[in-house]
């Protein structure tokens, strides 16, 4: 006898009926209106009990009020794009590296004009370079594909030029990891033009994606990993996005990302010899984007004692949760981050994924998960 499926909320109507609002674009403001009737519900609770007072009644019917006003205005300038032409954003080219890559934040609402002619030829020079099979970490090809198309998206607006980013079809995580260290690369190149760029994974619609890709792709060779949405930032947004864009605008403190013992009980001193050489590299880790804000990177810097002395030789990155995509993906965009900042710095060193024997590391746990080494060259070590 079969056994029943079992009953999940995904298959209810309701859910179906998210995903309806959600990729149609209009949950960001049902999500508005849903604030307005349970204001309308207090005021007329309220009136009802004949409680005329200012916090049960003229209180959240003012708000309401409020509200209802700014829905209709953002329903007109955004959802329907009528509200005059924006300015093309300036460059950044007066930031130092550090400065650059924090002052880049998604972008969650797009101007409708595309990309210049001048910027679509430089980021798609850019996208070409860091794929090159000498500028990766692994051994298979990666690729980034342009799409001028209005994918479905969430929760983003207005977003109608995208950069795919595909990998080989049969699992490899030093693959996944290219992906975020190549593509975040290209979106701190295209933050320095004024190019603004939003990172997209659960919130990205395959089959929108794979109609556009066409001939582009192969679905018994090719896998999407995650989009870009690049293009010019908005002023005008939904307030939902608005309030999206504060609560996703935090970080852990360093102490909970940087570590000095294998068992992440200990944080690293940053500010303390030999590890505060390393500058800002940290900061700019600390605030790199991850699928919603899930900080999943970890990291141990490791200490070898030579001599009587202690000689800072490598950092080891670690995924703290377990996912196939997104957790390795945010860990390449670590890597970038790691490795633009010691190029600044001068820091010299490079990449390796290290076996259990060359770590000399107690027995891994399962989680954190250990991916990737930034190896100290030897030469830094060594005395003047």
């Amino acid at each position: 006898m079969p056994l029943e499926k079992q009953w999940s909320f995904e298959d209810s109507g309701l859910w179906k009926l998210k995903l309806q609002l959600q990729f149609s674009g209009w949950l960001q403001y049902i999500i508005h209106a849903i604030w307005i009737l349970i204001l309308l519900l207090i005021s007329g609770v309220g009136w009802l009990i004949g409680h005329w007072q200012v916090l049960l009644f003229w209180l959240p019917l003012g708000l309401a009020t409020l509200l209802s006003i700014a829905l209709v205005g953002t329903i007109v300038m955004v959802k329907y794009g009528l509200h005059p032409t924006e300015k093309l954003p300036p460059n950044k080219n007066h930031l130092d590296i550090f400065d650059l890559m924090r002052s880049r934040q998604s972008c969650r609402s797009f101007q409708s004009r595309n990309l210049t002619a001048e910027h679509h030829a430089e980021l798609l020079k850019a996208v070409q370079f860091h794929t090159q099979e000498n500028q990766l970490l692994g051994q298979k090809p990666i690729r980034f594909e342009y799409i001028k198309a209005p994918l479905t998206v969430w929760p983003v607006v207005g977003a109608h030029e995208f950069l795919v980013a595909i990998a080989p079809k049969k699992y490899n995580r030093l693959s996944i990891i290219d992906v975020g260290r190549s593509l975040q690369k290209i979106v701190i190149e295209a933050t320095r033009m004024g190019i603004a760029t939003c990172w997209i994974g659960p919130g990205a619609d395959n089959k929108s994606i794979m109609q556009h890709l066409g001939n582009k792709i192969d679905p018994t060779k090719d896998h999407v990993i995650c989009v870009c949405a690049i293009g010019y930032d908005s002023m005008y947004k939904p307030l939902f996005i608005r309030l999206f864009n504060r609560l996703m605008h935090k970080r852990l403190l360093l102490s909970e990302l940087f570590f000095s013992d294998l068992s992440f009980n200990t944080p690293l001193d940053t500010q303390a010899k030999p590890y505060c050489v390393y500058g800002r590299c940290y900061e700019v880790c600390q605030w790199s984007p991850s699928s919603y804000n899930g900080q999943t990177t970890r990291c141990i810097a490791i200490i070898d004692q030579e001599n009587g002395e202690e000689n800072l030789i490598r950092f080891d990155f670690f995924a703290s949760v377990n996912s196939r995509y997104y957790s390795p993906v945010a860990l390449g965009i670590w890597c970038a981050n790691w490795e633009i900042g010691c190029t600044a710095l001068n820091r010299r060193g490079h990449f390796k994924v290290m076996s259990p024997s060359e770590r000399v590391s107690a027995e891994a746990p399962e989680l954190p998960r250990y991916d990737i080494s930034w190896v100290v060259a030897e030469d830094l070590n060594r005395p003047d």
